[in-house]
């Protein structure tokens, strides 16, 4: 934990809060609700990173058990429009990526998609094994209109509890049960359109893992980021905005997650993050490689290939 008190203000950036909105005529929308979770949805088929909702507070997750809560997964399911989903991608298993992706998977009828982590987690929740699909790394699989690749990635340090989880993981558990597991650079092709994204949602990266692949768009993961020294913070933009040629950056997982979606959000503290830092680093390296630099509005359905 760091000294510095308070946490960045958001106002500073409303500027940035511009991603186009997507139309009627839109080949494909993505829609940001918190953390790492985004909605890819073309009309006829749709997938979901993450799928966290419950969002716990600080007090539940240092001195409780978590459980998915029901009532919020399903009243953010609602207001999202989500009532169908082919798949539910976790970036990785700590539990604000994973711990309701089987609760979505079930109102959805989706697969859960991931490592050998994600499934251990999926199984304690309860999903069948026919639901469950436990990813080759590199592996081009298809949902719907949407292809998907899972490109092996790092969680951005430190990272908290790291390891693999070998078990099923039977709720209420602690936070710390839910491991990071395999972490990914999820890549994602909408074939009718032709259109490409990466969502990076940790911010941390394997040298070179990304050479070769191409995406128009990168949702991008600044969870501690900030707290990271600049070098690194250079080096993860080439290893991945660079790497995949992207025109158009997204920021991602710096909203305050241990306050519900129906509050409103704020960025994480400076005790663990620091927004203002990734903020200067990274228009730096998007005004270099003239990319444009966007925040995402909350429920939105966003066209960033507009």
């Amino acid at each position: 934990m760091r000294l510095k008190l308070g946490r960045p203000d958001i106002t500073r950036y409303r500027n940035r809060f511009d991603v186009p909105p997507a139309h009627r005529d839109s080949a494909v929308a993505i829609t940001w609700l918190g953390v790492s979770t985004l909605l890819v949805d073309d009309g006829t088929s749709a997938v979901l990173t993450d799928g966290f909702f419950s969002r716990p507070t600080l007090r539940e997750v240092g001195l409780r058990r978590l459980h998915t809560s029901e009532s919020r997964v399903e009243e953010c399911l609602t207001r999202a429009g989500i009532d169908r989903l082919a798949a539910v991608l976790p970036v990785h298993t700590h539990y604000d990526h994973a711990l309701d992706c089987s609760a979505v998977a079930l109102r959805t009828g989706a697969y859960v998609v991931g490592g050998a982590s994600t499934a251990n987690i999926a199984r304690g929740h309860g999903l069948s094994e026919e639901r469950i699909v436990v990813a080759s790394p590199g592996a081009e699989m298809r949902f719907g209109s949407f292809s998907v690749t899972l490109i092996e990635s790092h969680h951005c340090p430190p990272d908290r509890f790291p390891g693999a989880i070998t078990a099923p993981v039977i709720p209420p558990a602690k936070a710390s049960a839910y491991r990071c597991g395999e972490t990914w650079s999820t890549l994602i092709h909408h074939r009718p359109s032709n259109q490409r994204a990466l969502i990076q949602g940790s911010a941390g990266f394997v040298p070179g893992a990304l050479n070769g692949h191409r995406a128009d768009v990168v949702y991008l993961g600044v969870g501690q980021l900030g707290v990271q020294p600049r070098s690194y913070i250079r080096q993860y933009w080439k290893e991945t905005v660079r790497a995949v040629d992207a025109q158009r950056v997204v920021l991602i997982h710096w909203d305050d997650f241990f306050r519900p979606l129906t509050d409103q959000l704020r960025a994480l503290p400076y005790a663990v993050d620091d927004l203002d830092m990734s903020m200067t680093v990274l228009d730096s390296m998007a005004e270099s490689d003239e990319v444009a630099l966007h925040l995402p509005r909350l429920w939105q359905r966003a066209d960033p290939w507009a």
